[in-house]
């Protein structure tokens, strides 16, 4: 019987390659980039590249990747905020936020990436029974979700601070205190998340060294 893996590259195979958009940080937002899946490394690659006009192909600036992932134990998660944006959440607890084209090439991406992962965890022993791994997938992606909101107020309360004008200063003890704390448990909880993470990846290994 076929694959989950090779149904997906059968059918997909152009859309395991191609321009999303990829969040970068607070500051500079949304940046265009190729991204390029290694199927049988199980490796999610980007580059720098230049957007496409019309009746040209994108310019791929250099030749090394500006980055890249392992998809084994990785949790592919579609956003609620629109029809076009998805999060890869890596077990080494890297986060990309992605944003496609439009809701069929999402769910390509989505489809192609997962399989990708499916794949390679059954290899490592990482994987769980399907109905777990759904709602692993589900949880994870709304925690990394929540806390992607939560640091884009951060930064909004940080500039808020920075910039008042009037009775109150931007240097003020308490205003840089309410800054400090909030900044603090916002890493906090990437951190613990991140911890958990790698918890629910080492639990299918332990239990597999425990059968034999």
């Amino acid at each position: 019987m076929e694959s989950n893996l090779n149904k997906v590259l059968s059918m997909n195979r152009q859309q395991l390659s191609g321009q999303l958009y990829k969040y970068t940080n607070v500051m500079k937002g949304w940046q265009y980039r190729w991204f390029s899946v290694d199927a049988q490394g199980g490796l999610l690659s980007y580059y720098l590249c230049e957007p496409a006009g019309e009746d040209s192909s994108p310019h791929i600036v250099g030749s090394a990747p500006r980055g890249q992932v392992h998809l084994a134990g990785a949790v592919i998660c579609p956003s609620d905020e629109d029809s076009k944006t998805f999060t890869v959440n890596c077990a080494s607890g890297d986060m990309l936020k992605l944003r496609a084209v439009d809701a069929r090439a999402r769910q390509e991406w989505v489809d192609g990436l997962r399989a990708v992962v499916e794949s390679h965890s059954n290899s490592t022993g990482t994987a769980l029974p399907p109905r777990d791994q759904l709602a692993a997938h589900d949880a994870f992606g709304a925690a990394r979700q929540q806390l992607q909101q939560t640091e884009l107020s951060n930064a909004a309360l940080a500039r808020a601070i920075e910039n008042l004008t009037g009775p109150l200063s931007n240097t003020d003890p308490d205003l840089l205190m309410v800054k400090a704390l909030s900044a603090a448990s916002t890493h906090c909880l990437l951190q613990c998340l991140g911890l958990l993470q790698r918890h629910q990846e080492l639990v299918p290994e332990s239990r597999l060294e425990q059968s034999f």
